[in-house]
């Protein structure tokens, strides 16, 4: 183990120290490192390259149960335990399938708009019609929710947020930016579910207090 550890790190201090440092002699080092590594170490080396491809090249989803079976299927005969420890030894683990997450809360009290978009979605300038969502992101910090406006003429997003809570703030935050920056005039279509953020008295009087007609998809219609 100390001579494998002294291949590691000689590229970053001197072989004399190393072998200073872990008591062990020069000759004993270059003696083992001209040997010839054991048949199953250079197996490891060879199936740990392989490992770590198929892992990639699932972009990182896959564990050891998917790893092995892709391994199987190409015709390796190996042990479900050893890809795990090559998986281990080499840093790898597959990422865990998110939890679903629902944006839309459509089963409230709140007064509902009609579909006056009715799937129009080529219009025939800036600032005419709006529209706008909510989605979920998994970052290395946790969830975080997305709310964007995209203007139909440019496909352009003109209006956003994150925050790390789904409330009515998110879809007020983006709808602020994008009257900011546009200043749209009266008359404006703007499009969304029915979730509450949506429906919400303060998105609502917002919208009225521009002059924005309010248009809402029903439930299951995206």
């Amino acid at each position: 183990m100390r001579f494998s550890f002294i291949a590691t790190e000689k590229a970053c201090y001197p072989v004399a120290l190393l072998c200073r440092v872990l008591k062990v002699s020069r000759s004993g080092y270059y003696a083992w490192h001209k040997r010839p590594a054991a048949t199953r170490t250079r197996q490891d080396q060879s199936l740990a390259l392989e490992v770590a491809a198929i892992h990639a090249q699932s972009r990182g989803r896959y564990g050891s149960p998917r790893v092995h079976a892709e391994l199987c299927e190409r015709g390796q005969r190996i042990a479900r335990k050893r890809v795990a420890r090559l998986m281990r030894a080499a840093g790898l683990r597959g990422r865990e399938r998110r939890r679903f997450r629902c944006t839309t809360d459509s089963k409230h009290k709140m007064a509902i708009k009609g579909n006056l978009l009715a799937r129009r979605f080529a219009v025939a300038a800036p600032n005419t019609g709006w529209v706008t969502d909510i989605t979920y992101l998994w970052t290395l910090e946790g969830w975080l929710y997305l709310a964007v406006i995209l203007d139909l003429f440019s496909r352009r997003v003109i209006g956003w947020a994150l925050s790390e809570r789904l409330e009515r703030g998110l879809a007020l935050d983006a709808l602020a930016m994008a009257l900011k920056q546009q200043q749209p005039s009266s008359g404006l279509l703007h499009h969304s579910d029915r979730g509450s953020q949506y429906a919400s008295h303060e998105y609502q009087q917002l919208l009225a207090r521009y002059g924005i007609l309010s248009s809402m998809s029903r439930s299951g219609n995206c």
